[in-house]
């Protein structure tokens, strides 16, 4: 089969929805199948891949790439790529990673167009809230994380309690940890918690946690890739991913739990998916919902050796192997 990606993001952004799609990119082209990558993200250093990227095509380029193609895939539906199908049609596949909505909910021009050519192609939905949301039927297949990177090191001592892994602004809730952390301190509880990551809101996190007077507590690791990353997952107990906003998957509690660790997360949206039976879940927002949750699991270790039990299990289902195949029925089906 000879597959035409268009994702406007790709590498070197560095992104969730990057590194799904440069996995099953990899993964169609390792189980016999023909790929072609197009996306507008520029190149800023060299690095090779075992398909062909194209870096901002002109139109007639990107016209002669669909109709090279036996099958269109779009990771999240982008008008800007659905107009070459209008002068030559092909099989069409898009794969649901996100919401087609304003953060409030709200649907702008756009997303209505968007929800409108959904009704002309096949779907999948990373999450069941994704499925959902979607208007037209979709088949769910939770997201693949880089299971040959992240995985437990036996040699690495497991010593610390908490670990957040994101970007540093609002909507990750970074903030709510610190506010539980408070409340655990109250309480006579005092778990280490790494941050890792960079961004906007870093300087009024450091600040927050002077207020809490739980600066001690606190270590601001900043960005962490690859094998650093994996060690310092490795060494702690729980990831906690507080989302404020209702996250469409969270491909970030599969690489926590691919390292050993139990995860807390919020309940809204597709996380729990991808928390599934390896974890906890709290009301999103609610740091007092938070602190309890974390209450509970630092104050009964047994839990957390039972929740870590399934993680072989649950990722099981995530495997770059599994994920590619059936995104190919998928395309299978499209075709026929």
């Amino acid at each position: 089969m000879k597959i035409l990606i268009y994702s406007p993001c790709f590498y070197p952004n560095l992104g969730g929805l990057e590194t799904v799609v440069s996995i099953l990119a990899h993964e169609f082209l390792a189980q016999g199948n023909t790929v072609q990558v197009i996306t507008t993200t520029p190149a800023t250093d060299s690095k090779g891949f075992p398909f062909p990227v194209i870096r901002n095509p002109s139109p007639l380029k990107f016209l002669k790439l669909i109709r090279w193609c036996d099958l269109y895939f779009q990771p999240n539906i982008s008008l800007k790529g659905v107009w070459p199908l209008l002068v030559s049609p092909k099989p069409w596949v898009i794969s649901h990673n996100n919401w087609y909505s304003r953060h409030d909910g709200h649907r702008s021009w756009q997303d209505r167009l968007k929800h409108f050519a959904l009704r002309f192609a096949s779907g999948i939905s990373v999450s069941q809230a994704v499925a959902k949301h979607v208007p037209s039927p979709s088949t769910v297949v939770p997201n693949p994380y880089r299971a040959e990177i992240f995985q437990q090191l036996p040699h690495i001592q497991r010593d610390r309690e908490l670990v957040f892994l994101g970007r540093l602004v609002s909507d990750k809730g970074a903030d709510l940890l610190l506010e539980a952390m408070g409340t655990l301190k109250q309480q006579g509880i005092r778990p280490r918690l790494t941050i890792i990551g960079k961004g906007p809101e870093e300087a009024k996190l450091r600040q927050q946690a002077q207020d809490w007077e739980i600066t001690d507590q606190v270590t601001f690791a900043g960005i962490k890739v690859e094998q650093k990353l994996v060690e310092l997952l490795n060494a702690h107990q729980i990831m906690v991913v507080p989302s404020r906003w209702q996250e469409p998957f969270g491909i970030v509690a599969l690489e926590g739990i691919a390292c050993g660790c139990v995860v807390v997360g919020s309940e809204g949206g597709g996380l729990k998916d991808a928390i599934s039976n390896c974890g906890l879940t709290f009301t999103n927002g609610d740091s007092q919902a938070l602190a309890e949750v974390l209450q509970e699991l630092l104050t009964q270790p047994e839990q957390i050796s039972r929740y870590r039990e399934h993680a072989t299990t649950h990722l099981s289902c995530h495997q770059p192997k599994q994920v590619a195949k059936a995104y190919l029925e998928v395309f299978q089906e499209a075709l026929s």
